[in-house]
């Protein structure tokens, strides 16, 4: 009877402390049903990735996370959503297995801020790529406001030091809070005309309602 009792107790402590799966059942089987079993597969295989590096430090996660979206074959907008700009929701993205660089930006964040890394380090991060002649947008990781920042790319798969891109200029960084003018060597001088991101704005409200 007292192992029992000692048994029931641990139980509930583990489901207590046991971390939230980063898609939620409802969600997961609404996905199912929309994109099939081969996308419900990929969301599977997510959470054990995510899983993996759990207790990792932050360059293994980072690492991890920008390896496992990279994997998402790339489309354009008007290809997949008959839109000329449009941000996906990671399950939107990771169900249709297919997006533009802003979404792999927008499933690396949520996933990265799944795992704890401070999303005050994560910023969305114009460019311009000089290989392609096209504006571009990386996420980019500053382990301090004034470090060299670290981007996580689907054009160059490894993580690099913004300096080692030479491939890339810097146009503006933004994250929930705030709009920078952007810099190789930290975050770069706050915008004065802070005004709310509109497309951020459409995301959080559909990451919200569990937009598949």
């Amino acid at each position: 009877m007292i192992f029992k009792s000692i048994f029931l107790i641990f139980l509930l402590f583990s489901s207590i402390n046991a971390k939230e799966p980063y898609v939620d059942k409802p969600t997961l089987d609404r996905i199912g049903k929309k994109y099939k079993m081969f996308a419900k597969k990929r969301f599977f295989y997510q959470q054990k990735t995510l899983d993996s590096v759990a207790d990792s430090s932050d360059m293994e996660k980072l690492k991890t996370v920008n390896e496992f979206y990279n994997g998402v074959k790339y489309s354009s907008d008007i290809k997949v959503y008959k839109k000329k700009d449009y941000w996906a929701t990671p399950y939107e993205f990771l169900g249709k297995d297919k997006g533009d660089c802003e979404d792999y930006v927008i499933a690396k964040y949520f996933a990265l801020k799944y795992l704890g890394v401070d999303t005050k380090k994560l910023f969305f991060t114009y460019v311009r790529s000089t290989k392609f002649k096209a504006p571009h947008m990386v996420l980019t990781y500053f382990k301090t406001p004034k470090s060299e920042p670290l981007v996580l790319d689907n054009y160059n798969r490894r993580i690099f030091p913004a300096s080692k891109r030479k491939d890339l200029i810097p146009i503006y960084n933004f994250n929930g809070d705030s709009l920078y003018k952007a810099s190789k060597s930290g975050t770069g001088k706050k915008l004065k005309q802070n005004k709310s991101h509109k497309k951020w704005d459409e995301l959080q409200i559909n990451i919200k309602k569990r937009k598949i």
